[in-house]
């Protein structure tokens, strides 16, 4: 019996000992393969999700992931891939933070990249990535961490490489060979701003999109020189006749350079002579990057004049002062322009852009005699502006509020309505719509927008912007309502407008109705329509202004000296 039992004993052990051998376990390579695609899906995920991009712990979550795969097996296939990767989520994450932590990390880890993996695909890759985190070149400074070598590099790394490269998320956010007119070089075609003493936006003009970095230099009174902020453009070229520079000098900036600074980089120089803080971001169709800097001086008071019971003229602003009024000056942007004709109507030869700009001369004329409002308008005929060149007019001119005009549109003729949008992250597809196609964007490019939105909802107004889309709307909706069957509400919406980005003051955008539907685009073309619209539009706006600020509408018998204000 006890013989049977060690037999027995003896053929299972020597079974377990062959399945052991036999038995197919993960190799190194594959337990690296597995964390990297685990890291690289939690990547994605940051990516795709805007409002997790603006937490740290997310960055620094996936960074941890990647740097694992390099822990794991530091002398393996996946182990430059896991650095690498973890390098360009540190200099991304140093363009949001701007921390000098963030920007050495990624320094280092590429540089552990070069020095210790000499024979990868993915020395060059770094090497790269260097240039842009550093333009003038590498400190000396840097890292002085032993690095370790790894006994040998795996053949297979180059098609680790090519593995990798098929997913779009695992490559680099920072673009580095992009399209120009000449091969793979962009060109700089041209500078624009629009400034005055507490605001300047400046506009750098390229022909195709072109990746960048930024800096600020502060001041240095040894060499007398002011704080200089440059931009640096890959890739590129500086055209020929374009304007190298363009005098400023407002108090806040000095000037704007631009010039050759390598072979194969623009750099564009700012002087700033007082700032308070600055922002910088791109736009498609066509791509230019803005830069808008503000300053540490206070809003200018405006050039509100009006005049008194004897004809003599009231100090500018001394109006808003006496009523303790909010809002003395709305600017008015009838939407598109010029060779932009904007949505085509249900009627032939009906365009949007000459519908909104009558609307928009009718609301500027009521918000005059009925609210005496200054109002500007971005454009009183039909010319072409550019949409950052509309919300800079709205800045430098010290807005109150800024009002936007467009009709909508859709391949189904049969949607009608009327919605009103203020800036901020869309929130459903049909938003997304209408923004790509005010934009004059695809709808894949608003994915880029809201990231951007993200760094800039700081300076928004969002709050204010949301009470007065909901006022306007409100007021659209009941008093056409009174005169005018199939008005149908679609509500107050949200979503990222080109035109409203970068905006200093409460910001709306209103599609007034559907041009592409047949009662709406006959609705639209018709004088009383329009007239009953302007109307609607202005009691929203007087009912907001009661609402942020009640004494802006005293009684005549208490303003004895201001007979017939408040309309």
């Amino acid at each position: 019996m006890l013989f049977n039992y060690k037999k027995t004993f003896l053929f299972c052990l020597l079974a377990c000992c062959i399945l052991s051998v036999m038995w197919p376990r993960s190799s190194s390579a594959d337990i690296a393969k597995t964390k990297y695609y685990r890291a690289e899906a939690c990547y994605k995920k940051l990516r795709h999700s805007p409002k997790k991009q603006k937490y740290r712990c997310y960055w620094l979550g996936c960074i941890e992931k990647f740097q694992s795969v390099y822990r794991h097996n530091p002398s393996g296939p996946w182990a430059a891939a896991g650095l690498y990767m973890s390098g360009t989520l540190y200099q991304e994450l140093y363009r949001r933070s701007f921390k000098a932590s963030d920007k050495k990390a990624a320094l280092d880890i590429y540089k552990r990249i070069i020095k210790g993996y000499p024979k990868s695909s993915y020395k060059r890759k770094a090497e790269n990535a260097l240039l842009n985190l550093f333009p003038k070149g590498v400190p000396k400074t840097a890292s002085k961490r032993k690095i370790r070598k790894p006994s040998h590099v795996m053949p297979a790394e180059d098609d680790i490489a090519k593995q990798i490269k098929k997913f779009s998320y695992a490559k680099t956010p920072v673009k580095t060979d992009v399209k120009g007119s000449k091969g793979n070089t962009g060109m700089v075609v041209g500078l624009r701003f629009w400034s005055n003493p507490s605001y300047t936006r400046v506009v750098i003009d390229a022909d195709s999109e072109i990746s960048y970095s930024h800096r600020l230099l502060k001041k240095d009174t040894a060499i007398k020189k002011p704080h200089r902020l440059y931009v640096d453009l890959n890739n590129s070229r500086l055209g020929k006749d374009i304007k190298k520079y363009i005098p400023i000098n407002d108090n806040l900036l000095s000037d704007v350079r631009a010039g050759q600074y390598t072979s194969d980089m623009v750099r564009v120089v700012v002087d700033i002579e007082s700032f308070k803080t600055y922002k910088i971001f791109s736009l498609k169709n066509p791509f230019r990057i803005v830069i808008d800097v503000w300053g540490k001086t206070a809003r200018a008071t405006g050039t509100l004049v009006k005049r008194d019971k004897k004809g003599g003229k009231i100090a500018p602003g001394a109006l808003a002062k006496q009523l303790s009024l909010g809002v003395r000056r709305i600017v008015i942007d009838p939407g598109h322009g010029g060779r932009d004709y904007g949505a085509p109507g249900y009627l032939k030869g009906v365009h949007e852009k000459n519908v909104v700009l009558k609307l928009a001369r009718r609301l500027a004329k009521k918000i005059r005699e009925k609210l005496h409002c200054d109002v500007v308008m971005t454009r009183t005929r039909d010319r072409y502006l550019t949409l950052e060149e509309r919300t800079a007019i709205a800045n430098t001119k010290n807005a109150d509020l800024f009002i936007s005009i467009h009709t909508n549109a859709a391949r189904d003729r049969r949607a009608y309505g009327i919605e009103t949008f203020f800036l901020n992250l869309a929130t459903d597809d049909d938003a997304i719509l209408v923004a790509a196609r005010e934009n004059a964007t695809s709808t894949k490019n608003i994915s880029d927008l809201q990231t951007i939105l993200s760094d800039l909802m700081q300076n928004a107004k969002i709050n204010e912007s949301s009470r007065l889309a909901a006022h306007v709307q409100k007021c659209m909706c009941k008093d056409l309502k009174r005169s005018y069957s199939r008005i149908k509400n679609k509500g107050v919406k949200q979503a990222p407008f080109y035109v409203l980005l970068g905006a200093q003051m409460p910001a709306i955008l209103i599609e007034t109705a559907f041009i592409s539907n047949s009662r709406d685009c006959k609705r639209l073309v018709n004088s009383k329509y329009q007239d009953r619209m302007c109307d609607a539009i202005v009691n929203g706006i007087r009912g907001y202004i009661n609402e942020t600020n009640p004494t802006a509408f005293l009684k005549q018998s208490r303003q004895k000296g201001l007979a017939g204000y408040g309309g």
